[in-house]
């Protein structure tokens, strides 16, 4: 019986983004059994085909309702209009009311079942977001559930910081036995689900070399204990490791995760070995969400210089799910 995938569907992003080149950089050459639909201008998406000279065709989705829509063709776009004022303030706004239609469209066809996979363009998050959440895997963790996890994934090591986008100067308020036992709960059912292996886990700690400095003992109070309650659940979790020597080679190839306490302390390293070849999953939602594990990179449009790397990986990772 010919198996039937359902589309990938792909928030376009910011009109200044790089998104447009390496998406078509991406499909150039390379065949995906899953049908793509585009959530964004499509007069603009058909203004960078022309610059970029990308020839497969782009066919334009007429619709009524998302909920009976139908898909025919490999590339597909739902148009969403985007208004384009001289007054800065006012095109910041257009912008950012474009971008939440495009997620409006996304979420409405997850909802009715036309697709369990998305795609977001990297979004300039300070424009967008405006202080309202403190990235773009909040705001959309927000609109579905709370108890979501970054993974930052690469096949022979991943990374996912159990606070996210947060300033280093309240990351020990935030770090609990709660949130680290939840963290390393999503990420053990995220790997056995979509990966269908039992992870090997490697929890590190918050302090230097995992020490009880002066009266700052998280490391023992809270990260040690929330280790060891998830390891008697059975599931395969070991630390804490000391930041420092986890992702030395001989420290780093028995496991499949590590789990850093912020932001910096994992996806540092993890940048520093895999450059692009790494891609940014949202566990924990009732679909799969991934973006390119890099910004919008503004500066550099319009120039055609930008590597599809990562995006290539999204594709794939969703192509045959």
């Amino acid at each position: 019986m010919l198996k039937i995938f359902k589309p990938i569907i792909i928030v376009m992003g910011g009109p200044k983004s790089i998104f447009c080149e390496i998406l078509f950089k991406a499909l150039e050459n390379k065949n995906y059994k899953s049908p793509l639909i585009l959530i964004g201008n499509f007069q603009k998406i058909q203004i960078e085909k022309k610059k970029l000279n990308f020839k497969k065709k782009i066919h334009l989705i007429k619709i009524s309702n998302l909920k009976n829509i139908k898909v025919k063709n490999k590339i597909n776009v739902i148009n969403v209009d985007l208004k384009n004022s001289k007054n800065h303030k006012k095109k910041l706004h257009q912008i950012n009311t474009y971008i939440n239609k495009c997620f409006e469209i996304a979420f409405n066809l997850i909802n009715n079942g036309c697709s369990n996979k998305l795609i977001n363009a990297p979004i300039n998050k300070y424009e967008f977001l405006n202080k309202r959440f403190l990235g773009v895997t909040e705001f959309i963790s927000n609109r579905f559930t709370r108890k979501t996890g970054m993974l930052i994934y690469n096949k022979n090591l991943s990374v996912c910081p159990v606070t996210t986008h947060l300033p280093i100067s309240l990351v020990a308020k935030k770090i609990t036995k709660k949130l680290i036992e939840e963290k390393i709960e999503i990420l053990n059912n995220f790997y056995k689900k979509h990966l269908k292996i039992k992870p090997k886990i490697a929890v590190v700690g918050l302090n230097p070399h995992c020490e009880s400095i002066l009266k700052f003992n998280e490391d023992k109070r809270i990260v040690s204990s929330a280790i060891r309650n998830k390891s008697k659940k059975g599931i395969n979790v070991k630390g804490p490791y000391s930041a420092d020597t986890i992702f030395l080679k001989a420290n780093r190839k028995k496991f499949d995760v590590i789990l850093g306490m912020f932001h910096d302390q994992v996806l540092t390293p993890i940048k520093t070995l895999f450059e692009f070849d790494a891609i940014n999953i949202t566990m924990g939602l009732p679909f799969l969400r991934i973006t390119p594990d890099h910004g919008p990179n503004e500066k550099m449009f319009g120039k055609n210089i930008s590597n599809p790397k990562s995006l290539i990986k999204a594709l794939k990772f969703l192509d045959l799910r």
